[in-house]
């Protein structure tokens, strides 16, 4: 697809070691491998479309779409929610 990058607006604001919403104490990543994500099992995407990412050296931006003004965070390319390389 030639992207530079795959925007990913979800309900949380990035990728956590497990869900915000049921535990208070997760923990959320600032940035994460491939590697990371494939390995721990984190639900950034399906496993198919992570690793095409990896294979492709696309970067994933999860960010929260509940904040209208993320969009054109994402797009300016400012440091919000994770970043997957």
């Amino acid at each position: 697809i030639d992207a530079d990058i795959i925007l990913k607006a979800t309900m949380v604001d990035g990728v956590y070691d497990c869900d915000p919403k049921k535990n208070p104490n997760a923990v959320k990543y600032d940035e994460l491998t491939y590697m990371d994500v494939l390995n721990r099992n984190l639900q950034v995407m399906d496993f198919t479309a992570a690793t095409m990412c990896r294979d492709n050296q696309i970067p994933i931006m999860v960010f929260n779409l509940e904040d209208p003004e993320n969009i054109l965070r994402a797009v300016n390319g400012e440091d919000i929610g994770t970043i997957v390389r």
